[in-house]
């Protein structure tokens, strides 16, 4: 099996790259984000490779780092998702912002990948809200309190705050994480008044 492939980047298409290692041209399919993120042709890029073996062929899926391919493989394990509509969830969700929406159960940003349903949304968020913490990456400090809120079951002054703050016109994403540097600025304790005031604080950083 193939776990990674440092090459030439060769040509780029509409889910694919070709990388030349040593003289061997790889298709791998990528999320658009990933293909986005590449150099152009002529230069140096490493990918992360998932390999599918079937009886009529091999493809191989590129990641950025292993991070993408873990969520690759979490949403696979969701019914109804394959590899497309993993790809395709991977190309407009990078995992820090896929395991915010799942924390905050937030179907609706899913749903946003083509081909993606409600029902198919609904099952990801649902599924995956139990694992979502352990692939947050960067997002894992305030993953606990965007949990609490996608649950229902966050304090008062904390799901108040964060409902101030999107009558602002935040996102739910961007009133969760600034509420939770709130949370540390002004301690436990504080009252929603006063997260509001840490909260509009950090988001005029």
């Amino acid at each position: 099996m193939i776990g990674k492939l440092r090459g030439i980047v060769d040509s780029i298409g509409q889910d694919w790259v070709i990388l030349d290692v040593g003289g061997v041209g790889y298709v791998v399919h990528c999320a658009s984000r990933t293909l986005a993120g590449l150099p152009g042709a002529g230069e140096a890029a490493t990918l992360a490779i998932e390999t599918y073996v079937r009886e009529d062929q091999i493809r191989l899926f590129g990641f950025a780092d292993d991070l993408e391919r873990e969520w690759f493989r979490l949403l696979q394990s969701v019914q109804g998702v394959g590899a497309k509509v993993a790809l395709a969830v991977l190309s407009i969700l990078p995992p820090a912002d896929l395991a915010n929406a799942i924390a905050l159960q937030d179907k609706a940003a899913v749903a946003r990948a083509p081909g993606i349903g409600p029902k198919v949304a609904l099952r990801i968020v649902s599924e995956l809200r139990n694992k979502a913490p352990a692939y947050a990456g960067e997002a894992a400090a305030t993953i606990g309190l965007k949990q609490e809120l996608g649950e229902g079951v966050a304090a008062a002054p904390v799901s108040d705050a964060v409902s101030a703050l999107t009558n602002l016109g935040y996102s739910r994403d961007q009133a969760a994480n600034a509420v939770a540097a709130a949370l540390k600025a002004a301690g436990e304790g504080a009252d929603s008044a006063r997260l509001i005031r840490f909260g509009l604080k950090e988001l005029a950083r």
